[in-house]
């Protein structure tokens, strides 16, 4: 089993141009060592408890037996002769022996005997390597090297049940698209947030630049890494429960609490919002129904809201007013509260079914947009809420998928440019007037069900939207080349020379999938004029006026 199930992009001259290499020194073995041990003091607890359940059985099933059955005779081991010529040996303390023997030798610890290996500050010391590393370092560094005009796409996947995070590189000039390195997850990744700012990184001031990542999974803790950082064995920080060995030593003999409360999660986290004017600000949403506002700078839980009854699963922040927070639940609802005052409820507005998905108009911040399971699009005016739901009326509704819509997303860059992924394979683009929204392009990029669709960040490459999806797969669609978007956006499409021998509907993957792309050009072809009269026609009919 192969899934993608989100992904995010991060904006050009974040990254650094030459990332560094975990170093494993002294200081890292220690909090290594301290959040594995904390993971193997509990489940040396579980072991326990299940041992004792185990020996409780058996003592019942034990008093069962018939009183009248007589235990087979045993030879004891002074009944055994043993022969003149193996009595040299000592076979009877040979186990014995080598029980003592190890009980006297070093315990071998969780990372074994890393600390006593004797190691050489350089390897041109050590006698034993004879190759020069030289060439090999600058090799690897040229490998590693990101450019200022290449993007970088964090994709969390599923692969043959093992969680990781891989770090694209998307070289928009050369069509290229290859995984730089990746981060093994403790769980299956629900939800990844991009971040401007250093979390946990010694050495480096708190409010600098930096470039990170937040990922929530179907653990309650939220992990946050350094993708400057290869081959990292632990993350900077964890924001939850996990993140406090100190405390947990104090509770290790309790259980673990399950109920809702103010200091951590302890459902799935399922959606993550950055403050991008606040910076040390990250909301997060879980399904144990409450919202937390965490502090980057101290890694604790600011402060929880329980406003929703149901699993909260979609975050956003105003981009104006940058105390206000957009929230969907699966209570069917969409809430908008401002943080600074948790006493006051929230204005609301209520949907058909549940809630997938919620975003602010990047070009109005007085209007927001929701998608829901039953493949509806609203677009609600944010002055127009109240404390009743029910009340709410949208200023149009979209059916834009006869299935769940999994993933949308708003084009930064270019108003009016929306794109919807949905469960029923499918991937569409929309045009938004001031009439409302008409079909553009609908297409099938055998990505499988889709549940991730996200414009690219900067106006450079506002028109690549990366896929993906149930296979696994991850592409960069540049629907610039695309005839029904040119059409569409003809106006707001930057001036540029005509490529010869330029491909139509490109899509660029990475090289391993090979796919048969003469094939997939002739398809391409075939549905680009069916949604090029699908798009003269309008879809009228799937658009109503509240």
């Amino acid at each position: 089993m192969s899934m993608v199930t989100t992904s995010a992009w991060v904006p050009r001259g974040y990254a650094a141009p030459f990332p560094n290499k975990y170093q494993f020194d002294d200081d890292e073995f220690e909090r290594i060592a301290g959040l594995a041990k904390l993971k193997l003091d509990e489940a040396e607890e579980d072991l326990e408890e299940a041992q004792e359940e185990e020996e409780e059985k058996k003592k019942g099933s034990g008093s069962s037996k018939a009183e009248g059955s007589t235990p087979a005779k045993t030879t004891t081991r002074d009944e055994i002769e043993i022969d003149d010529d193996l009595k040299e040996y000592d076979l009877e303390n040979y186990d014995n022996d080598d029980e003592e023997e190890q009980g006297e030798a070093q315990q071998m610890g969780m990372f074994g005997n890393v600390k006593s290996l004797a190691y050489y500050e350089s390897n041109k010391d050590d006698p034993y390597i004879t190759l020069q590393e030289g060439a090999e370092e600058d090799e690897d560094r040229e490998d590693l090297q990101i450019l200022a005009t290449d993007n970088l796409i964090l994709a969390a996947k599923i692969e043959d049940e093992l969680a990781h995070l891989e770090v694209y590189v998307y070289e928009d000039g050369a069509d290229n698209l290859y995984v730089h390195h990746d981060i093994m997850l403790p769980a299956i990744p629900l939800c990844v947030e991009w971040l401007d700012i250093p979390v946990s990184k010694p050495g480096v001031d708190k409010n600098s630049v930096g470039n990170f990542v937040a990922v929530g999974t179907f653990d309650p803790d939220i992990e946050i890494w350094d993708l400057d950082t290869v081959d990292c064995m632990y993350p900077n920080a964890i924001l939850g429960q996990g993140g406090n060995p100190e405390e947990e030593k104090k509770k290790k003999k309790k259980k673990k609490n399950k109920k809702a409360n103010d200091e951590y999660h302890v459902g799935a986290v399922l959606a993550l919002a950055a403050n991008r004017k606040h910076r040390n600000l990250l909301a997060s949403g879980s399904a144990d129904k409450t919202i937390k506002l965490w502090d980057l700078h101290t890694t604790k839980c600011a402060k929880s809201y329980s406003y929703h009854t149901d699993k909260v699963c979609s975050l956003a922040w105003h981009s104006v007013e940058s105390t206000v927070l957009l929230s969907g639940s699966y209570d069917r609802t969409c809430a908008i509260a401002d943080m600074r005052a948790p006493t006051v409820a929230p204005t609301r507005v209520g949907v058909e079914s549940d809630v997938e998905n919620v975003k602010w108009d990047p070009h109005d911040p007085n209007y927001f947009y929701v998608s829901t399971e039953n493949g509806i699009v609203h677009y609600f005016d944010a002055r127009n809420a109240s404390t009743n739901p029910s009340a709410s009326k949208s200023v149009w509704q979209l059916q834009a998928h006869d299935e769940s819509i999994s993933s949308f997303d708003l084009n930064p860059v270019i108003p009016g440019f929306m794109a919807t992924g949905s469960t029923d394979k499918t991937v569409k683009l929309w045009n938004i007037g001031p009439q409302g929204p008409s079909l553009v392009v609908s297409r099938d990029f055998d990505v499988g069900k889709v549940f991730t669709t996200t414009f690219g960040p900067d106006a450079a490459v506002a028109f690549r939207l990366a896929v993906g999806g149930s296979k696994g797969t991850m592409s960069v669609w540049d629907t610039s080349t695309n005839a029904g978007v040119r059409k569409a956006f003809a106006q707001k499409l930057p001036e540029a020379p005509a490529k010869e021998g330029e491909v139509e509907d490109r899509l660029v993957g990475v090289d391993d999938d090979e796919s048969s792309s003469s094939d997939d050009g002739e398809d391409d072809g075939e549905e680009e004029d069916e949604s090029d009269n699908e798009s003269k026609s309008g879809n009228d009919d799937s658009m109503d006026e509240d």
